[in-house]
């Protein structure tokens, strides 16, 4: 890593996470197989959750928050991309609806790929969006599905000009070293991870090298350090980590692995947007990230962050969560139980023509309305329900406005890998009526007045294709 040379501060604009709503009592996995589990919990993503949704709508907490700009470039980061040869990057470009000249691209293939999208976007001139997410699996019984989580984080990295900078990238180091610590094929379900001695011993060197390196770039020493922030998927060299980069009387960070589990690709700067929350200006903030490597960076915390609001802390979303998922739910989400699907034909595939030719509406939820009459459609319309106006629209994006339940019904019939199927009409706050599914609520809390927001995630997959679309979800 080298120090900044952009002239301007340059560093964290704003950022936005999403914990799903849903968490596994890590003692359920112990009931069930006499083995594995522990305390705590984990975040577990819906069936309809991947990490494009996911990175989406992190995007949309961080976008909410401040006055953002249109990034040059948006970059997706993940372990566990949906698609492979096709770019996930570009489903979150159209969510955000993004004009066709943001660049986007996938970092994907290991957790250290995050640090890439990081390192590429804190050494550009132009406002950055750097999403992460990861939906983080292993065997039943094993360490790693009690210890692992589900998360999706997302960074606007840019300069002074570009928006109040709140956290400056002060600088960092990285070390490298070929070694075999976890390892997974493709179409493999799970990691492997080698002996751990053997890693801790590597990591440990490494973290002594690139911590040394950082102090010596920045001309910091460990004295100046308000916080340490350390993450990796090798839990033993994470415990370690602090004394060996000579940090082990700076407080540590809660890295939030006893309430969601470790979130792999975006878990450090999950951790470091949970410190943004409750930061005070002018504080050293180093975040040291352990993957095939290590990484160090820092940040220090301007005055702009006194004024800053995240639209939903970490924390608030971290208390917010369900903690009752069934087991066998749990293991049916993730693919391990096969169970018996409602009585209906498997669902086709979209097509790739009407898809394209509907972007605006099926990935950005763009409603059009009448000019004339205020009218609001969903979806688009060409003639106006009110006066029949032709071709009289201007396009109105309804993602972010809330909407109230007018009525519902609970299908048991419907194809869905989760029965039963929710099913709602919305009205939406300044006019625009949908019918839709109702995501993260039980049958028995749906009712008329319930407010509801709207959430992006995966429909079904068919024939290797994700259909992606809008959901509503409570208000809670």
């Amino acid at each position: 890593m080298t120090e900044p040379t952009a002239r301007l501060p340059r560093g964290i604009l704003g950022y936005g996470t999403h914990v799903p709503y849903y968490r596994l009592q890590r003692s359920a996995i112990g009931a069930a197989l006499s083995s594995g589990g522990g305390k705590g919990t984990r975040a577990v993503a819906s069936y309809d959750e991947d990490a494009t949704s996911m990175a989406v709508e992190a995007a949309r907490v961080a976008l909410r928050s401040f006055e953002a700009p249109i990034p040059a470039a948006l970059y997706f980061s993940s372990v566990t991309p949906p698609y492979l040869d096709k770019t996930n990057a570009n489903a979150v470009h159209a969510a955000l609806n993004y004009p066709s000249d943001v660049f986007s691209g996938d970092m994907v293939g290991s957790v250290r790929s995050t640090t890439a999208a990081l390192m590429a976007a804190l050494n550009d001139r132009r406002p950055v969006l750097v999403t992460a997410a990861d939906v983080r699996t292993g065997r039943p019984g094993s360490s790693d599905e009690a210890s692992l989580g589900d998360a999706g984080v997302a960074v606007m990295i840019g300069s002074e000009s570009d928006a109040p900078v709140i956290a400056e990238w002060v600088g960092g180091a990285s070390a490298t070293g070929e070694f075999l610590d976890r390892w997974r094929q493709p179409g493999w379900d799970y990691s492997r991870v080698w002996e751990e001695r053997f890693g801790e011993a590597v990591y440990k060197r490494l973290v002594t090298e690139a911590a040394n390196d950082a102090f010596k770039s920045t001309e910091l020493s460990a004295a100046d350090i308000d916080k340490v922030i350390i993450t990796g998927l090798h839990a033993r060299a994470v415990r370690g980590a602090a004394g060996a980069a000579g940090v082990g009387e700076v407080p540590v960070a809660s890295d939030l692995t006893a309430a969601i589990g470790n979130t792999g690709s975006g878990h450090g700067l999950v951790a470091l947007a949970n410190e943004l929350d409750q930061a005070a200006p002018g504080q050293l903030l180093m975040l040291i990230s352990l993957a095939d490597g290590c990484d160090v960076t820092i940040f220090r915390t301007t005055d702009a962050i006194a004024d800053y609001t995240p639209d939903t802390p970490v924390a608030e979303q971290v208390a917010g969560g369900n903690d009752n998922l069934d087991y066998a739910k749990f293991l049916t989400w993730r693919g391990f139980l096969d169970r018996e699907p409602p009585r209906r034909p498997d669902p086709d595939s979209p097509a790739g023509p009407p898809a394209e030719r509907n972007v605006a509406w099926k990935f950005g939820f763009v409603g059009s309305r009448d000019r004339s009459s205020g009218a609001v459609h969903l979806p688009p319309q060409r003639v106006s329900v009110k006066g029949g106006a032709v071709d009289e629209m201007e396009m109105v994006p309804m993602a972010d406005i809330e909407a109230t339940v007018t009525t519902f019904t609970i299908d048991h019939l419907a194809f869905s890998p989760s029965p039963p199927t929710i099913a709602v009409v919305v009205d939406f706050d300044g006019g625009g009526r949908f019918t839709s599914q109702l995501a993260d609520a039980d049958p028995d809390e749906v009712e008329i007045g319930m407010r509801v927001r709207m959430t992006f995630r995966r429909m079904l997959t068919a024939n290797g294709v994700h259909n992606y679309f809008w959901k509503a979800t409570p208000v809670r």
